[in-house]
């Protein structure tokens, strides 16, 4: 990979981020920031390791089909739901022994948003057009999730990885969350062959 490749990612990465999270801060009660980009090459399970899983964690994820497979996950800590759900609907979920349906659709919703917006900005930069994902969710230790990605790709498969760490803060209540687009090798080719000057990204 080299550092055109990954400049190229990484604006494409923030520009996205900062409109759909100014979008978010605008018509939720919490504000929303990134504490930091980056880009690197691995597998489904590579990125799922990054996450801190002191606790079980909860995963919005959906596989998007472009000849390979285009994978977009979030992950995110349960126990903070109650934080996540006064940031992002302004009203808080008490924090019970199990997450409830009622959070896993607010918490599929925020991936939904997120999620969704990267992987439109990617192909639209690439001219392509699909039908909004559906995400799917799961919740467990580091194995149980890897298991549920493999559902969608190919475990085995390196992609180009771009990871964002997000900032989540309501009030006194902060948490963080991290989002894995996992774009094919040729698919990043073609976004480098796309990019042919940085005002192409902002169309």
């Amino acid at each position: 990979m080299n550092s055109n490749s990954t400049d190229i990612l990484h604006r494409l990465t923030a520009s996205s981020l900062e409109k759909c999270l100014l979008r978010l801060s605008r018509v939720s009660a919490g504000t929303w920031r990134v504490l930091n980009i980056k880009i690197s090459e691995g597998t489904l399970e590579d990125a799922v390791k990054q996450h801190d899983f002191t606790n079980h964690a909860a995963a919005v994820y959906f596989g998007l089909k472009t000849g390979s497979t285009l994978t977009a996950i979030m992950l995110l800590n349960p126990a903070d739901i109650e934080c996540i759900s006064k940031c992002f609907t302004g009203h808080s979920f008490p924090r019970g022994p199990h997450t409830t349906p009622a959070e896993e659709v607010m918490l599929q919703e925020l991936g939904n948003i997120v999620l969704n917006s990267l992987v439109s900005s990617l192909l639209n930069t690439l001219k392509k057009h699909s039908i909004p994902a559906v995400p799917q969710y799961i919740e467990g230790d580091a194995a149980h999730i890897t298991g549920g990605l493999g559902t969608v790709a190919d475990l085995k498969q390196k992609f180009r990885m771009i990871k964002a760490t997000l900032v989540i803060q309501f009030d006194k209540c902060e948490t963080n969350s991290e989002v894995f687009i996992m774009i094919p090798d040729e698919m990043a080719l073609e976004l480098e062959r796309a990019a042919t000057g940085w005002e192409s990204f902002l169309l």
